[in-house]
């Protein structure tokens, strides 16, 4: 094997290795209580996943599955650094942030969604981030009021 083979090899992994950060949201880091968990669940993951990178013989092999845990333990302990708890909210009807709230399209769709944090907001599973459009224009409302979202409206008929 000549060395000019072994450099670019070793290029060739370094580049595969240096994986750049998962970008963190702007603005503050609100989580719920569950929220929080999931991201402590998410934290070990990685962590688990990391050590078991670290215990692969081969270094080039070990660097490229060392990768991706090793940036998700600095995105993931970063967000718990950060993370600001916020308690369920105490007025009812009103939309805030750990609120479900559902509301009426001007086309006739119902939708409910739970407004949560960047890192739990998975509209898929029923949850829209804080500072998505629709949580930002919902925010202080409440059932019968109407906002426009993205050009459309909607109105609000229930909180939860």
């Amino acid at each position: 094997m000549s060395v000019a083979f072994t450099k670019e090899d070793s290029a060739e992994t370094a580049a595969e290795t240096m994986l750049p950060e998962r970008t963190v949201p702007e603005g503050p880091n609100l989580v719920t209580a569950e929220g929080l968990a999931a991201l402590e669940r998410q934290l070990e993951a990685a962590r688990v996943a990391y050590e078991a990178a670290l215990r692969i013989e081969d270094v080039n092999e070990r660097r490229r599955q060392a990768a991706n845990p090793y940036r998700d333990l600095r995105y993931f302990d970063e967000r718990l650094r950060t993370a600001q708890v916020i308690e369920a909210p105490q007025e009812a009807g009103v939309v805030a942030f750990g609120s479900t709230v559902t509301f009426e399209r001007d086309d006739g769709r119902v939708q409910t969604y739970r407004i949560v944090g960047e890192d739990e907001a998975d509209p898929k599973a029923g949850t829209v981030s804080f500072s998505s459009p629709v949580a930002r224009a919902l925010m202080g409302k409440s059932v019968g009021d109407v906002v426009t979202v993205g050009g459309r409206e909607v109105e609000v008929v229930k909180v939860g």
